[in-house]
């Protein structure tokens, strides 16, 4: 296992739609995708481009969202993870399982439409860590 390009930022927010403002306004952020929702993962997201990775704004789809937590105990909102790309999902699932690193949840499709998992952040430095397939056709 190998550490691999640092992706993105997750940041939880209540409200996509202020933090958009600000990374425009008050970060001259340029490119930011159009939000979309996730259903199976109960948020609303959407990219906003750096010169060498992106912050994934993330807000809940209803009360019953995993990001629900979060927010009450963060109401303005905040950094969520961290999200690592590596060239094979299952070689790294069963790097982190072999390792004795609690997996959160099943493999699944995330927002840049690759395979994701998350690992606890009991067993990450306290860091929630996204582990992302490397989309085909990056780099």
């Amino acid at each position: 296992m190998k550490l691999g390009r640092l992706n993105h930022v997750g940041v939880a927010t209540p409200s996509i739609e202020t933090s958009i403002a600000h990374y425009r306004e008050t970060m001259g952020a340029e490119v930011i995708t159009e939000p979309f929702d996730l259903p199976e993962q109960k948020v609303k997201v959407c990219f906003v481009d750096t010169p060498n990775s992106q912050i994934e704004l993330i807000e809940p789809l209803g009360a019953d969202s995993p990001l629900t937590n979060f927010l009450e105990k963060n109401p303005l909102g905040g950094q969520h993870h961290l999200c690592f790309e590596v060239p094979d999902i299952e070689e790294a699932r069963s790097y982190f399982e072999c390792a004795g690193k609690r997996i959160l949840g099943p493999t699944r499709i995330g927002a840049h439409g690759t395979p994701i998992f998350f690992l606890h952040p009991k067993d990450m430095e306290g860091v929630l860590t996204e582990i992302m397939e490397s989309p085909k056709q990056a780099h």
